[in-house]
């Protein structure tokens, strides 16, 4: 099993280039960087590609639409090029409230533009011209809508001998097939192992097959955070704000891409309770209301033998790669949290039936 850690550019960032270059001497893999409606993930990746040597770089996930599909390929080459072939470019649709409230572009189509902008992608990094009559967009721009002057162009630039992975962060199941189907991995989140095969890997299973690929083409890359306490039910009862927001929170009271997932892995009653709770202002109740079971079943937090219990379900579900989100008040903290979780990861791959 693979490992990656996530961050953002927010707080101190000089700590944060520590807590990076940390993970790297203890070997993780991978960092995902970030983009929501805080800090761009461009600028911290740039850094860090010149303050680390071996992990990989990922974006966590450029936004679709926030930059034209042109720019985002310009982007994830340029990223390519100056960390020497380590960058990932992870991909997202976000949601409606993000992308309507914030950067004036209608979520409309999502599937259609992830498809136009892969191609995009593709074309840039061949180095041919970027022409595209696509579902969500036409290069160059036609006649009827500008000036008639454009042209098909190509980037002046060249791609890395090492070509670009392409995560895709998917929840619905039309992107999760997409996923499957053109991917080199896929950024889960809201994941409950147990509940994983009806929610997730059936649809992912399903767009690999269409272009003739398994699972095992596909990297799959779970998220969670990771804390370590003896006292499990005070553990759990620490997170529960956190869940209740994803459920009621991240969207609005009908597109809700996070309650949509744990819905369909058993918790649909939970999620429509939390939803109205939250959407009442109910914060508090809203809390109250997730059950220890999904606190437990989407995180990996707990007595050190629960949490290596966990990690064997991420395992034995098929997860790949881990992404883990190391609990603490400080940076030594947090990497105390970390070193023990690749402790336990290790210890896993060598005992797995322990």
């Amino acid at each position: 099993m693979q490992t990656a850690v996530q961050l953002t550019a927010d707080g101190d960032w000089q700590e944060s280039v520590a807590y990076v270059q940390e993970a790297e001497r203890l070997g993780v893999d991978m960092v995902w960087v970030a983009e929501a409606w805080g800090t761009d993930a461009v600028t911290p990746l740039a850094y860090l590609a010149a303050k680390t040597d071996r992990i990989l770089l990922g974006s966590g996930v450029f936004q679709l639409g926030v930059r034209s599909a042109a720019m985002q390929a310009m982007t994830a080459l340029t990223l390519q090029h100056v960390s020497d072939g380590r960058f990932m470019l992870g991909l997202g649709a976000s949601g409606p409230q993000v992308m309507e409230g914030l950067h004036g572009v209608a979520f409309a189509r999502p599937l259609a533009r992830m498809r136009d902008s892969l191609r995009v992608l593709e074309l840039a990094a061949s180095g041919e011209k970027i022409s595209l009559e696509g579902e969500t967009m036409t290069l160059p721009l036609p006649s009827s809508s500008g000036s008639g002057e454009g042209k098909a162009i190509r980037l002046a630039h060249r791609a890395h001998e090492t070509p670009i992975p392409v995560y895709i962060a998917s929840l619905s199941p039309a992107m999760l097939r997409f996923t499957g189907e053109v991917a080199q991995g896929w950024l889960g989140t809201s994941f409950v192992p147990e509940g994983a095969e009806d929610a997730y890997f059936v649809h992912l299973r399903e767009g690999a097959a269409r272009s003739h690929r398994s699972l095992d083409d596909l990297d799959i890359c779970q998220g969670a955070e990771l804390a370590f306490g003896d006292d499990l039910d005070e553990t759990v009862a620490e997170r529960r704000a956190g869940l209740a927001f994803s459920l009621g929170g991240m969207g609005s009271a009908t597109t809700n891409f996070y309650n949509s997932a744990y819905s369909r892995q058993g918790f649909d009653e939970v999620a429509e309770r939390v939803q109205q709770l939250w959407l009442e202002g109910k914060r508090s109740e809203a809390a109250e209301a997730v059950p220890d079971e999904l606190v437990t079943g989407t995180t990996l937090i707990g007595p050190e033998e629960h949490v290596r219990s966990r990690l064997q379900a991420w395992s034995d579900a098929g997860v790949d790669t881990v992404r883990l989100y190391p609990a603490g008040e400080t940076l030594d903290e947090r990497l105390a949290t970390l070193a023990k979780g690749l402790e336990l990861i290790a210890d896993l791959e060598t005992n797995p039936s322990r």
